[in-house]
This record gives structure tokens, C-alpha cells and sequence, in this order.
């Protein structure tokens, strides 16, 4: 149905009415705009998002439970999620609010020049009535006049009293104004018949022709409005797929979480390769009372005490008394200093980071022999091939390469004798073990701080007391034997000295003390220039504290206590 057949008369309502299509065109352009800023607010809420639940640690300190695997998974899918919303945004904005604001302004100017074309056509129809009407009120005007000369003549043509020069004055005047009335007639119907053809022009060539291009320009604002809602839809379906595969990554990764795996890397991860502690030996203080029951009487003494043989000496350094101290169950556990040897780490994690260690020290060394083998290739070139280098170019470069190796192999010789030797202590500690619960019964001998036994039982009475080295201040696992002999003297070491404690130290590490701040000791022997100082509480337990933890104050000519 066409506008200009139909709406003929309606100019200033489709004015009206193009001006509204315009505005509608610009509101839904408004409103793809603000849903492009939700998309673009949403992506980048959901990428600080995963960025502040990203791990910040060190790739070596990453945690290897599949549980926290699975949720970096998560995030990653979820940034790739924010991704596809970014798409989104920048799809909206480039081919539907972009495209909408260009195509309006475009409207406007051609909405603008067909108002114009037909207001001119108006302002021509116009001009064409005025004069056809003008023409119309001088010939009516004419027309008046020539009645009334004609009146005229008439009265003096019958009045006898009339002079003849007065009749044919008259006369001449009349047929003037006839003369004048006969031309305004065909001014008039000149004027009428022009106005005639100029508004059939008009509402039947000019106007019908605007009024096809308004509607062809609405028409195609329609039309318009409904791609661009074709593709603010088609911007959300086409990452759907994209969207749907990171939520089936998201799905794997949560298919992926293990129990099992992550109870085998908590082992992994904590285990220290020591042995339980044994069972407490029978202590016998009864022995030396006089028992004047008869044979008969029953005794709860063990056969092999009531043979007057001296009753072991009470431990208080017996392993089992620092349980307590090896389990963090509900605190932190201190951290002690690194070490080159990873020797502040219990035996099984020490072992696995030497390995670590070695493994990553081959490959480096690895990476410098093809390095050294290239320089090499590239100097036989040149010696063969002057014009492509020189030669002894290369020579820093190689002996460079070389001292690399050099090193790499020092290195990875050292760590490979540190990691010999963690792993003959753990064979000997489960050889010695081993031993133990095939015999039974355990020697009254000294317990070893990871629980084991010594089989020697005269080691602690007849064999000379050696001073053994005191640990390095942060290493948790000394040797197996190192403090088996610690404490062993019948009589207790005079006091040198007392000190007040600066911090607390939880003294994890079997000979170690345990002390609380501000907690005052006594000094009963000197550090030897391994950073621990020997103390005893006043309760008269006594270990080994660290010297800078304790305020030391030495005094002279002390006894024991």
C-alpha cells in the first residue's frame, strides 16, 4: 500500500511520524550500548575475578593435590568464559551499535532533504493558488465596476435631461470596464487552469513521488532494525560453542578431583622416612628394698630384673617425650632456614628434593654439551669456510660452555653424595629397626631419636663418652646417633651461666629444648660455634637451645645445681 495514493493529505503526520522511527532506531541503538557495558563490566569483574584467586606462588611451590589442579582449571575456563564475553561486547558494538548510529545519521539527512522537496512542492502549489486567486479577485472586482458603468450609461442615456458629450462619456466608460472585465475573465482562466495542472501535478506526481521515498526510507529503517536484532542475537549464539567447552572443561576438571591422588601426595609430601619410637623399657625402682615376704610371694617385678643387676636409668630424653613436639596438628610448624643439602628437611623429603635437584642440574647440563657440540659444528664451518666467521670467535664462547659443565658436574657430584648418603642412613635405620622386632625384646640400652634401639648394651656404660656435635641451628633430623650419647652422665653439668629466652622455640628436633619467651635457663655448656648453647630448665630437663633466640649471661666460680 502506497503512502502517496492512500496518505495524499497526511504530509505533516508522516513528518511526525518519520521523525518518531528516527528516534525509536536511536533508542534501541541506547539500549544495545548500556547491554554492551553490562558485557564489558561483566567480563572484566569476572577477570580480576580469576586473577585474584590465581596462585601468586612460585611454580615450584604450587600445590599438586588435584583438588587445587581442578580449580586452577576452573579459573583458566573461567577467564576464557570472560573471554567470550569480551567477544560479545565487541560484536554488539561494532555490528549493531556502531552500524545503528551510522544508519541513523544517514536517515536523518535523507528524511531532511524529502521534507524539503515536499515543502517546496507545497510552497509552488501555493504560490499558484495565490495567483489564481489573485486573478480571480481582480476579476471579480472588474466585473463590479463594469455594472456600475453600465448603470450609468443606461441613466443617462434615457435621462433627456442629459447632454449628449455626458451620454457619450458614459458610453466610453462602459465599454472600457467591459473591456478591462474581459481580460481579468482571461487572466482568471488562465490563472485557474495553470493552478489546475500545477495541483494535479502536485497530488498526483510530486507529492506521491516524497511520499515513496519516505516510505521506502522507513521500510528500510524496519528493515534495519531487524538485522541488527538478528545480530545482537547472533552475537550471543556464536560463542555458545565456545561457551559450552569451558563448560565442559569446567565439568572435567571437576571429574578430575581425586581422594585418593591427593592422600598419596599428602604422604608423599609429609612423609619423613623416620620409624615409630619403640616401647618404653620396664624401669624397676623396687629392686633395691628388702623383701621379707616368703618364697610364695608374687611378685610384678620381670624375672629378668630380680637378679640384683642395677635397674636402667630413667630416660627423660626418651623420644616419646617429644612427641608432642613432632606433631603440628593444630599450630604451624616453625620454619627453619633452608640449606643447600636440604638437610633441615626430614630424610624421605630430603631425599626427593636432592632427586629433584640432580634431575634438574643433568638437564642444565645437558642443555650446555649441545650448546658446546653447536659452538663446535659452527668452528668447523668457519675453519672450513673463512669468509663465513672466524673461528677463534667462538673460543670464549666455548671455554665458557666448558667451565658451565664444569661446574653443573661439581654440582650435580655433590648432591649425588648428599643423596648416597641420605639413603644409606634410611637403610641402616630400617636394617636396625629390622633387627629390634625380630629379637623381641629390647636391650636396656638407649633409644636413638627416631625411635630405634641400640644393640649394644654395654655402649652406654663402658663406652667412653664422646661429645657430639651439636645440630645446625634449623636442621630437624640429625643423625640417627647423635644424641644417643647426649646425656649420659651419672651426675648432671655444673651451671656456667643462666639466660633469659627472646623468643619461644617449640624444639622440634630430637636433643633440642623446648622454651617458652622470657622463660629463664641455666647455661651448662657453651656454644662451640655451631649457633646452639646447652641449658637445663629448673625442672632439670636439659637440650639444646638456639643462641641467638637466648640473652646470655656467664658467671664464674658457679656450682652446679
Amino acid at each position: 500500500m502506497s503512502w502517496g495514493t492512500e496518505l495524499w493529505d497526511q504530509f505533516e503526520n508522516l513528518d511526525k511520524h518519520t521523525q518518531w522511527g528516527i528516534d525509536f532506531l536511536e533508542r534501541y541503538a541506547k539500549f544495545v550500548k548500556e547491554r554492551l557495558d553490562i558485557e564489558q563490566n561483566y567480563a572484566k569483574q569476572l577477570r580480576n575475578l580469576v586473577k585474584k584467586y590465581c596462585p601468586k606462588r612460585a611454580k615450584d611451590e604450587e600445590p599438586r593435590f588435584t583438588s587445587c589442579l581442578s580449580f586452577n582449571s576452573v579459573l583458566n575456563e573461567l577467564n576464557d568464559y570472560a573471554g567470550q564475553r569480551e567477544v560479545v561486547a565487541e560484536e554488539m558494538a561494532h555490528k549493531v551499535y556502531g552500524e545503528l548510529m551510522r544508519y541513523s545519521q544517514d536517515l536523518k539527512a535523507e528524511r531532511k532533504h524529502h521534507l524539503q522537496e515536499g515543502r517546496k512542492a507545497q510552497q509552488h502549489l501555493d504560490h499558484c493558488w495565490k495567483q489564481m486567486d489573485n486573478s480571480k479577485r481582480k476579476f471579480e472586482r472588474e466585473c463590479r465596476e463594469a455594472e456600475k458603468s453600465q448603470i450609468t450609461y443606461d441613466r443617462l442615456d434615457n435621462d433627456i435631461n442629459a447632454t449628449k458629450s455626458e451620454v457619450e462619456k458614459a458610453k466610453a466608460q462602459f465599454y472600457l470596464r467591459n473591456h478591462m472585465a474581459d481580460e481579468s475573465k482571461n487572466e482568471y482562466a488562465a490563472q485557474l487552469q495553470n493552478f489546475n495542472a500545477e495541483q494535479w501535478k502536485h497530488f498526483n506526481n510530486a507529492i506521491p513521488h516524497i511520499f515513496k521515498n519516505l516510505q521506502d526510507m522507513d521500510e528500510r529503517r524496519t528493515v534495519k532494525l531487524g538485522e541488527t536484532y538478528r545480530s545482537f542475537a547472533e552475537a550471543e549464539r556464536r560463542v555458545i560453542p565456545i561457551i559450552s567447552k569451558c563448560l565442559e572443561g569446567m565439568v572435567s576438571a571437576a571429574k578430575a578431583v581425586d581422594m585418593r591422588k591427593d592422600s598419596i601426595i599428602v604422604v608423599e609430601s609429609f612423609k619423613s622416612g623416620f620409624e615409630p619410637p619403640g616401647d618404653f623399657p620396664f624401669e624397676d625402682f623396687s629392686q633395691n628394698l628388702s623383701r621379707a615376704g616368703s618364697d610364695g610371694t608374687i611378685s610384678n617385678t620381670p624375672k629378668g630384673d630380680r637378679e640384683g643387676a642395677p635397674g636402667p636409668r630413667p630416660d627423660p630424653k626418651h623420644p616419646m617425650s617429644r612427641t608432642k613436639n613432632k606433631l603440628w596438628l593444630f599450630g604451624k610448624k616453625p620454619k627453619a632456614p633452608s640449606l643447600e643439602d636440604f638437610s633441615h628437611l626430614p630424610p624421605e623429603q630430603r631425599r626427593k628434593r636432592l632427586q629433584l635437584r640432580i634431575d634438574e642440574l643433568s638437564k642444565e647440563l645437558q642443555k650446555e654439551m649441545d650448546q658446546r657440540d653447536a659452538l663446535n659444528k659452527m668452528k668447523d664451518v668457519y675453519e672450513k669456510n673463512p669468509q663465513m666467521g672466524d673461528p677463534s670467535s667462538l673460543q670464549p664462547k666455548i671455554s665458557e660452555t666448558i667451565c658451565n659443565m664444569e661446574k653443573l658436574r661439581s654440582e650435580i657430584h655433590k648432591n649425588e653424595t648428599w643423596l648416597s648418603e641420605v639413603e644409606g642412613k634410611q637403610s641402616s635405620r630400617g636394617d636396625r629397626r629390622h633387627s629390634a622386632d625380630n629379637h623381641h625384646h629390647t636391650p636396656q640400652g638407649r633409644e636413638s631419636p627416631e625411635g630405634s634401639y641400640t644393640d649394644d648394651t654395654s655402649q652406654e656404660h663402658h663406652t667412653p663418652h664422646k661429645r657430639p656435635s651439636p645440630p645446625q641451628p634449623g636442621q630437624p633430623n640429625p643423625d640417627p646417633h647423635e644424641f644417643d650419647d647426649e646425656f649420659d652422665d651419672d651426675d648432671p653439668l655444673p651451671v656456667i651461666g643462666h639466660c633469659k629466652a627472646l623468643y619461644s622455640f617449640d624444639g622440634q628436633n630430637e636433643g633440642t629444648l623446648v622454651m617458652a619467651e622470657d622463660e629463664v635457663l641455666y647455661i651448662i655448656e657453651e656454644d662451640k660455634g655451631d649457633g646452639w648453647t646447652r641449658a637445663r630448665k629448673q625442672s632439670g630437663e636439659e637440650g639444646y637451645v638456639p643462641t641467638s633466640y637466648v640473652e646470655i649471661t656467664m658467671e664464674k666460680n658457679c656450682k652446679g645445681s
